[in-house]
């Protein structure tokens, strides 16, 4: 399999994933938002560290530790990113929590235009002409949405800035992505762990209080959160980050459907448009890299 094919492959099934994610996150919405966040870091944490053990990744973990301290400009790249991943964490788990699941796949309807343009900026990655025209009708569409909420959008603005910034930090570090996630959830370990203690001293916390179903998806988020972490490494790591970003039109489809069809959030006529607009794009954007893909095969 070619990098870039195994690079597609992970993309997707990280982008499925996360589409269904709130699913999960709804199953805990009696749990505050931060708490939830708190034991999503330290399993997360938790489950990485298991895994590099079974794996014997033990040193390469050492090793990679050494190179970002000796190298500030890495080290700063690792916290940039743990910090970025933590608050889109934050911001999508509120919002799904919150009945804005609908403002949460918007953001991520956003963040692959962000994506793509930190690409051509940040990387110097070329377009075509058919690119640069799905980037426009992506736009358009974003913009009639916009339009239509009549507001700055913050929870969509958030979601799409803090992921796009984390996908450009994590393609500038090009660490394995097993221990980029471990090291991501440990930077920032100390501050779940004492707010998990904190709620649990004071009896306010939802972590052991008698229900062993809300304790077995606390625990449970370790995986659901690693697990398409991983995936999404693994495509930052082999593919363009024009295509990494367009791939994300997937997971806010699916959440989108969730927020209309299950949980019945209001969607607009306008917002219907919009989103026809954007899948415009991405079948542009889909038949220029097809053809580009062919060619460099031939």
């Amino acid at each position: 399999m070619t990098e870039y094919k195994k690079g597609l492959l992970a993309a997707l099934a990280c982008y499925i994933l996360w589409g269904v994610l709130p699913l999960y996150w709804k199953l805990l919405e009696g749990t505050g938002a931060y708490e939830i966040l708190a034991h999503r870091i330290i399993w997360s944490f938790v489950f990485m560290a298991l895994l590099l053990a079974a794996l014997g990744m033990g040193s390469l973990f050492r090793n990679t530790v050494k190179d970002l301290c000796s190298h500030p400009l890495k080290g700063a790249l690792m916290v940039s990113a743990s910090l970025l991943i933590t608050a889109n964490w934050c911001i999508f788990i509120w919002a799904v929590t919150h009945d804005h699941i609908v403002d949460s796949s918007f953001g991520y309807y956003i963040n692959p235009l962000v994506s793509v343009l930190l690409g051509v900026f940040l990387f110097h990655e070329k377009l075509s002409k058919l690119k640069w025209a799905s980037i426009v009708i992506a736009f358009l569409g974003i913009t009639g949405m916009s339009i239509e909420l009549g507001r700055l959008p913050l929870i969509s603005v958030g979601l799409a800035l803090t992921f796009a910034l984390y996908g450009a930090a994590k393609k500038k570090l090009h660490i394995n992505p097993f221990i980029s996630i471990t090291l991501e959830t440990l930077l920032v370990l100390p501050w779940a762990l004492g707010y998990a203690l904190w709620l649990y001293t004071a009896g306010e916390g939802h972590f052991l209080a008698g229900s062993a179903m809300t304790d077995g998806l606390l625990i449970g988020a370790g995986i659901v959160t690693a697990a398409p972490l991983v995936l999404f490494s693994t495509g930052a790591n082999h593919l363009p980050l024009n295509v990494l970003g367009f791939c994300q039109y997937l997971s806010p489809s699916l959440s989108l459907l969730l927020g209309i069809f299950l949980y019945h959030e209001p969607f607009s006529t306008v917002q219907l448009a919009g989103f026809a607009t954007i899948w415009t794009a991405l079948l542009v954007f889909s038949i220029s890299d097809f053809r580009e893909q062919r060619r460099k095969g031939s």
